[in-house]
């Protein structure tokens, strides 16, 4: 069948599904509340479901009087009776898949459990849900004429006592119908090697012989594999290579401090990038829209959310609210009720809302992953976007990046630490200190207030990081690979010490 063909087949499959997108549009908070005792009713016959007494459980307030809010260290003993081979432990059907993941915070794995439910009904509908959204705002898309280039996770599938466990990425592919293959790069067996370094090498030599037409990943890491094979070819940039391409998938951190680099090697006006929102626990939302930064909330992925205002998280004001009592430009800690039998669970995440009709976010940084030894609210989303115009006005790209505070000191007064891997550096590096301390106070009205007449906080000092010094601190841990990330915020110096220290 010719291409043009399987296009618009292709096409028109993959737009049906906007309809039911508008259901959830028109009635969200309905969606979200019959959603939750769906769940709750799956449930009444596990462990957990006894406990909770969930057949007597017929509202939202009462789910709300009984759970406790969990974090991984409360789930883990189920889940591991799961994994030793325990069904129906928290969730309703067999659960064999775990995605294994540290994040950026502990050396200890966490094994998040993937039931069928949540591959079906989130993970892989989420991702035809990103393609229903961009084709509907792209009449004339050719996507399906080429192929997606795909970079995941570099850790292979293990198995252990009759359960699955690697990369949520890892167990994706291995769960694709045979025919996806077909449509992306690299094949699945170089997606799922383990050595980041030849898996690297793999990719350029399967890829740059395709017809690519669209590209999805990790910002950080597909800009390592993108300007490889700009090496690997010599050509100047990606349009040479595969002239069919049109779009970019991404998601993971934010795209703000690598925008312009993207544009420099993709010199197209109408080159576009789409955002996702994913994680192993779920897939929570979307970009709907061409050319925004606001991604639509996806209510009927079999996820039920809750939410904590950052205000008051970890005190004794917190409170948890609904999805109907959320406030516009507010941060909020996401908390999540799954398909996979995620209880009340804080994913560790921030988000705030732009808009409430339909219910958009942005998310801004992580619950542990921000900085307020001084009473400042810094967030990620606001070092991520200063860095980005500091370094438009400056003419420099940064590669990486980390924060932690120097803390007062008998009579001296704190300040913000920070090591930078510059991809170029700028020509006046006390000038970019000053450039970016001004941003970050024109972005944050709390660290204004604690620099003004430098009152609490002095100016921010900046640490020139040698070449690869992020990738080295990555590898020393065996975290290379498309799924992990530097810890960009901390209230602690113990990652900056680390990276000084190197």
């Amino acid at each position: 069948m010719p291409l043009p063909i399987i296009n618009s087949i292709a096409s028109w499959f993959l737009k049906q599904r906007i309809h039911q997108i508008e259901l959830f549009l028109k009635y969200p908070n309905e969606v979200q509340e019959e959603l939750l005792m769906n769940l709750i009713r799956l449930s009444e016959n596990t462990i957990i479901g006894k406990q909770y007494d969930f057949d007597s459980m017929k509202s939202y307030n009462t789910f709300q009087e009984r759970i406790p809010i969990s974090n991984y260290e409360d789930l883990e003993p189920l889940i591991e009776r799961t994994r030793k081979g325990e069904q129906h432990v928290f969730w309703n059907e067999p659960i064999k898949w775990f995605a294994k993941s540290s994040g950026t915070t502990n050396a200890k794995s966490k094994f998040i459990p993937v039931s069928n439910s949540a591959l079906e009904d989130c993970h892989y509908k989420g991702s035809k849900d990103l393609l229903c959204l961009y084709l509907n705002n792209n009449e004339n898309s050719q996507l399906f004429t080429g192929k997606s280039l795909r970079l995941g996770g570099s850790k292979q599938l293990y198995e252990d006592n009759n359960s699955f466990f690697g990369d949520l990425s890892a167990i994706l592919i291995d769960n694709m119908p045979f025919w996806a293959e077909f449509s992306s790069t690299p094949s699945n067996k170089t997606s799922l090697m383990s050595e980041w370094e030849t898996k690297l090498l793999a990719i350029v030599n399967e890829t740059k012989i395709e017809n690519v037409t669209s590209f999805a990943g990790v910002p950080s890491w597909m800009m390592v594999l993108l300007n490889k094979i700009l090496e690997e070819t010599g050509k100047s940039n990606l349009f040479d290579i595969w002239p069919n391409l049109e779009v970019y998938f991404h998601g993971g951190v934010s795209f703000d401090p690598y925008r312009d680099q993207y544009k420099k090697i993709l010199p197209k006006q109408d080159f576009k990038y789409y955002e996702i929102y994913n994680a192993s626990e779920g897939f929570f939302a979307i970009q709907d829209l061409n050319n925004s930064s606001d991604l639509l909330l996806m209510l009927d992925y079999g996820i039920f959310y809750e939410f904590i205002p950052m205000d008051a998280f970890g005190t004794p004001n917190e409170k948890i609210v609904r999805l109907a009592e959320v406030e516009i430009n507010k941060n909020y800690a996401i908390v999540i009720t799954t398909n996979s039998g995620l209880w009340r669970y804080l994913i560790g995440d921030t988000v705030r809302f732009t808009s409430l009709n339909p219910y958009r976010i942005r998310v801004t940084g992580r619950t542990k992953h921000h900085i307020n030894v001084f009473g400042e609210e810094l967030m990620v989303e606001n070092t991520d976007m200063a860095i980005a115009k500091t370094c438009k006005v400056t003419n420099s790209e940064v590669k990486d990046y980390t924060v932690a505070p120097i803390f007062m000191k008998d009579k001296e007064k704190g300040s913000h630490e920070w090591i930078i891997e510059f991809r170029k550096k700028p020509d006046n590096v006390a000038f970019f200190a000053k450039t970016l301390d001004e941003n970050i106070q024109s972005l944050n009205s709390d660290y204004e207030a604690k620099r003004y007449n430098n009152m609490t906080l002095n100016q921010l000092t900046i640490n020139i990081a040698r070449e690869n010094l992020f990738y080295d601190w990555l590898k020393n841990q065996d975290k290379l690979g498309g799924q992990h990330k530097i810890p960009r915020l901390s209230n602690k110096r113990d990652y900056l010490e680390e990276l000084l220290s190197l």
